[in-house]
């Protein structure tokens, strides 16, 4: 490959907007973060937020559990191999991205809602309604990644009553669909990429846009996510400090009637360590039916027949992890 493999141009706001969601947090200020929202999702796809109320003490704390996770013995680990469920941990050459020319470099932790056995869904083996694995050998995972990830979907909530109201919608419009969410979550491990990926074309992610409505990232100062622009050209969407990225995923976009944009992404870690993000994928209720007509959207003006979340995702996920294809 040349040596210009996976060049960016540099980002500024009128790109990348940072958004200051405070206002949205409160209540006062919802229809101003709606406005702005509205914006960078028609424009962009991708907007930063400031002022979310997360505190800076559970990213931390966030970081510092995933870097000591993934540092253990790949025996210990592998307890807690990556299931159909989506839940578990990935080990690395399992992600490979549709449409990718080979397999991304990266480990990750994937989690979700706490459930109990018992729980309606999980009994009914819903799509990616499951139990979540966390290593008993190692309980300071969920004692300390869950406060961050509660404190990320209690603001979700918070940003979608703002995506409602920009698409002219009461604020509550999306409360029944999020009484119980998907809500996914990630850690990422990318290890340093050398010249023999770069020859390979492998990225720590390659080129995809995220599957659902609305992706939260926590990322770490490394810097390495990329956005493809409307022009074509891929720029980069650096680490600002307290902030959160948000991107749309298809389902909004599909929801919106293709108003918003779901986004090309990719990343990769130039660094010469490790690179570690969080990422909270906020989806509604596996059975939640997606359809622009429920936005406003006439039956003849829809671009998208009707599609539910939970099997929607899930067919996405099997085009792209090894362990659907054992």
């Amino acid at each position: 490959m040349p040596n210009d493999f996976a060049n960016t141009q540099s980002t500024d706001a009128k790109m990348i907007p940072v958004i200051d969601v405070s206002g949205a947090i409160s209540g006062d200020g919802i229809n101003s973060v709606a406005d702005a929202i509205y914006n960078a999702a028609i424009n962009h796809g991708f907007f930063y937020i400031s002022n979310h109320g997360i505190d800076s003490v559970l990213m931390e704390q966030a970081f510092a559990v995933s870097k000591a996770f993934f540092e253990l013995p790949e025996v210990e680990k592998q307890a807690v191999a990556v299931d159909r469920n989506q839940r578990g941990w990935l080990a690395q050459g399992m992600s490979r991205l549709q449409g990718s020319k080979t397999h991304d470099l990266k480990e990750v932790f994937f989690w979700g809602p706490h459930t109990e056995a018992d729980d309606v869904d999980v009994q009914a083996c819903k799509p990616l309604c499951a139990l979540n694995q966390w290593p008993r050998d190692f309980p300071r995972l969920y004692e300390d990644l869950t406060p961050y990830y509660d404190a990320v979907c209690q603001m979700a909530r918070r940003v979608m009553a703002a995506v409602a109201v920009s698409l002219d919608q009461p604020a509550n419009f999306f409360d029944k669909a999020y009484a119980k969410p998907l809500a996914r979550g990630q850690m990422v491990y990318y290890p340093a990429s050398t010249p023999q990926d770069h020859a390979e074309a492998r990225f720590g992610v390659a080129p995809h846009t995220d599957f659902g409505v609305l992706t939260v990232l926590l990322q770490d100062s490394s810097g390495g996510l990329q956005v493809r622009a409307k022009s074509g050209d891929w720029i980069e969407a650096p680490p600002i400090p307290g902030t959160l990225v948000c991107n749309i995923g298809d389902l909004l976009a599909r929801w919106s009637n293709k108003r918003f944009a779901s986004t090309i992404h990719r990343v990769i870690n130039r660094t010469s360590h490790a690179r570690y993000s969080i990422p909270v994928f906020f989806d509604p209720h596996t059975d939640t039916v997606i359809d622009p007509v429920d936005l406003g959207v006439s039956a003849n003006n829809s671009l998208f027949e009707p599609v539910c979340t939970g099997e929607y995702i899930m067919g996405r996920n099997i085009k792209s992890f090894a362990q659907y294809k054992k």
